[in-house]
């Protein structure tokens, strides 16, 4: 059975920043591909990031250059390094592996 969890969400000023993990059990984060996406109030969920089981990453346009996916095979986890975050990253940022998601993780980032 196929779970994922995420952490370490929180409060953060403008221009911080933070760093989001998914711990996955039930599949292999070495061979399979993760995504993260995120939800802001009142929005729908949108894509954030990307990497594929051979290491490759994509980002959305409004990430590009700021956030940075990772996987930590030994760990079986996927992280997401949001740097110089602003106002408008506040969401609720979810992993996803195929049809699976995790329960979400809050990121608030204050001006």
């Amino acid at each position: 059975q196929v779970q994922l969890v995420e952490s370490g969400g929180g409060l953060a000023q403008a221009g911080a920043s933070l760093r989001l993990a998914c711990a996955a059990s039930g599949v292999s984060v070495r061979s399979n591909p993760f995504g993260w996406y995120r939800q802001a109030p009142g929005k729908q969920r949108e894509w954030v990031a990307r990497i594929s089981s051979g290491g490759t990453t994509i980002y959305a346009d409004p990430v590009k250059g700021r956030f940075t996916i990772s996987k930590d095979n030994a760990k079986n986890t996927v992280s997401l390094q949001m740097n110089n975050l602003k106002p408008e990253d506040t969401a609720v940022y979810y992993c996803q592996y195929l049809y699976y998601w995790g329960q979400g993780t809050q990121v608030t980032v204050a001006s």
